[in-house]
């Protein structure tokens, strides 16, 4: 499997941000870490060997790179507005460099799919919800889709705006329902195991089906916990099964 390490200095971020890479073609999946992990997380915990079938044969391009969780919403010595502040540069790190950087190592044409778990799995869905002109698609795994689960009380308009939970029931706006309507991969999958919230998935599943949108919601057996055994079941059926 090709592998390929880089970094840039990001405008949006103020810092280094570095990018693990993964094969040479096919759909492009862009990774987002959990927690407080970083780009090589999914690595460490043999998610790559466990897609190297589908990566080596040119079905998938995997894209992974740093959170900044540790500088925004798990900072307890930040002020919870400036937690927001420091994710919107996130959103905008993504949107403004890594898209396009995607872009110039596949093609325009190229399928961009989010995916993450766990706290990456609210980011992956909320990246694709905000930009579903550059982002054609999510695989969220035993996620949680309200950020207030994550602020503390805190909430302020920025909070809202980056909790599908809070904004998507209110979205009305035909540019983006038409654009998230137009995607075929709104996975939503979970398990239903120790530390799982399959209630958090059916909920945001039925937000989605209010507003006309095709996704699908998948939850997996009590013996499929909040942990690495579960993901790295999880996404190589739906690499295979889905794509």
């Amino acid at each position: 499997m090709k592998r390929e390490l880089t970094q840039w200095y990001s405008p949006a971020l103020g810092k280094d941000m570095p990018v693990a890479i993964y094969g040479d073609y096919g759909f492009a999946l862009l990774l987002i870490p959990t927690a407080a992990a970083d780009y090589l997380e999914y690595e460490r915990f043999q998610m790559m060997d466990v897609l190297a079938p589908w990566i080596d044969a040119g079905k998938v391009k995997v894209f992974s790179i740093n959170s900044i969780n540790n500088e925004s919403w798990l900072n307890n010595e930040m002020l919870p507005e400036h937690k927001a502040i420091r994710h919107n540069q996130f959103n905008q790190y993504v949107f403004e460099e890594v898209i396009p950087f995607i872009k110039s190592k596949t093609s325009q044409e190229t399928p961009i799919i989010t995916c993450g778990a766990s706290f990456g799995a609210l980011h992956s869905m909320n990246l694709f919800l905000k930009r579903p002109d550059l982002i054609n698609g999510v695989i969220a795994m035993s996620g949680v889709y309200d950020l207030h689960d994550y602020t503390k009380g805190y909430s302020d308009d920025q909070t809202y705006m980056n909790s599908p939970m809070s904004y998507m029931p209110n979205l009305t706006d035909p540019w983006y329902l038409d654009h998230i309507r137009r995607s075929n991969h709104i996975h939503i999958l979970t398990g239903s195991g120790s530390y799982e919230d399959p209630d958090a998935s059916r909920a945001f599943a039925g937000v989605l089906y209010n507003k006309g949108i095709n996704y699908e919601l998948d939850i997996w057996g009590a013996d499929m916990n909040h942990d690495w055994p579960t993901w790295r079941k999880m996404l190589p059926y739906y690499i295979d099964s889905r794509f």
